[in-house]
């Protein structure tokens, strides 16, 4: 294998020519001979016994030549790679040229690869850093909520339904008089005002006594998920069993004592206030980082290739998938219920893609021009707190992901680490 040639035709994308000898092609000949002549039928031998030159003086010289080449381009591709330094960041687009038994074959390679990336200015950059205060409503809310999670459900009695209620009621629905698939349904349990039912729905069922019949007029939307639905009016015949509403505790020691380990209401909100408080530390700590990345990002000077973007959308789609399969859904059911195509979807991902691909490239290359290492140490400690995520074994996580690949993760945080320690925190 030799490179011969390497053009740039673009920024960031380069054509390598490479030659395989003749040598090297007639011996990847030989072997798909010996591989294949097996399954070659030639009058007057028996099925795999046919000599080479037979078989090529019936099939013609080239019977050999596109399966040789398959079996030797990727080696020599790797190697040329390997001698150009070029590092890619897509599959290349391959063309053989030329081929005969005399001179061996040659191919070229179109080849997009890692941008040129300069980042400036990352030490020192001015950030402000905002602590939200927790207040006294803020308190109140989280107690509310609290509230909520512990209020129970009773019969109402007396009245008609209102919003807030949960009522218990059997519908039936149909469209100029026809009943539609997954229009009907008996003891269906509904609080109005949650918005679950299409505009319109439950604010009809306001008003409506137990074991009262009554018509609920819509129509529904023109972007609703089934097709033969959409935009048409209907009628659902409906019939309430029940109404409930919400009863909340009352906030006093003794809620304290049953939803908390603390013996006072009061005790209760110096509890929350400190956590809340903690947490908006951390979110300040967090928004500083994230402040301090958007910078380095605008400090950074690169013609990023659009293959590493879509590259990146494929990774989130490829995320997303796999998170409706743990649900029990696939790509097709969700794109058919939300009326998007795959090119749609893919866009929904197009700016979280652009900004991972640049906030990578920044810090890698601060990574590089800081010379930083990830220690040992902290290359173990990234295996164990994967290993505590996921629930496994270390030694589990080091089989699946190699260690340059940890290693590379942990430098690249040591860089935002770096960033931040000689940033202006204000």
């Amino acid at each position: 294998m030799a490179l011969t040639q390497t053009k740039k035709l673009d920024t960031n994308t380069y054509e390598l020519t490479v030659a395989v000898d003749a040598a090297k092609f007639n011996e990847g000949i030989n072997k798909v001979f010996a591989r294949d002549s097996k399954k070659i039928e030639v009058p007057g031998f028996r099925k795999g016994k046919a000599p080479k030159a037979m078989i090529e003086k019936l099939y013609g010289e080239s019977v050999f030549f596109e399966s040789a080449v398959e079996m030797l381009y990727p080696e020599a591709a790797n190697e040329a790679l390997v001698e150009s330094g070029l590092q890619l960041v897509a599959q290349p687009k391959i063309d053989i040229t030329t081929v005969s038994k005399e001179a061996g074959f040659t191919f070229t390679m179109v080849c997009v690869c890692r941008p040129e990336v300069k980042v400036s200015d990352y030490k020192g950059i001015e950030v402000e850093r905002v602590v939200n205060a927790v207040t006294e409503e803020d308190v109140a809310n989280r107690l509310k909520a609290m509230q909520e999670r512990n209020a129970r459900m009773a019969d109402v009695e007396g009245r008609p339904a209102e919003m807030g209620d949960t009522v218990v009621f059997d519908f039936t629905g149909s469209v100029d008089g026809v009943e539609f698939e997954g229009g009907k349904a008996e003891g269906f349990s509904l609080e109005l005002g949650s918005g679950q039912f299409i505009p319109g729905f439950e604010e009809q069922m306001v008003g409506k006594s137990i074991e009262e019949a009554f018509d609920v007029n819509v129509t529904f939307p023109e972007d609703y998920h089934a097709e033969e639905l959409k935009g048409k009016e209907a009628v659902f015949k409906c019939l309430i069993h029940n109404i409930q509403k919400k009863e909340l505790p009352e906030l006093d020691d003794e809620f304290a004592k049953d939803v908390s380990e603390f013996d006072t209401l009061e005790a209760l909100k110096a509890d929350i206030n400190a956590k809340m408080t903690e947490q908006s530390e951390k979110a300040a700590d967090v928004d500083v980082e994230n402040k301090l990345i958007d910078t380095v990002i605008e400090k950074m000077e690169a013609e990023i290739p659009e293959e590493m973007y879509e590259n990146e959308i494929d990774n989130f789609m490829q995320d997303f998938e796999g998170r409706l399969a743990s649900q029990g859904l696939n790509m097709d059911l969700y794109l058919q219920y939300t009326g998007m195509d795959k090119d749609s979807m893919r866009k929904t991902f197009r700016e979280q893609a652009e900004k991972r691909v640049k906030i990578r490239l920044a810090l890698e290359q601060i990574v590089k021009d800081e010379n930083i290492v990830a220690p040992a140490e902290k290359i173990e400690e990234a295996y164990t707190q994967m290993a505590e995520q996921y629930k496994t074994d270390v030694e589990n996580v080091k089989k699946a992901i190699p260690q340059e690949v940890i290693a590379e993760d942990v430098a690249v945080q040591m860089a935002v680490d770096m960033v931040k320690e000689n940033a202006v925190i204000k």
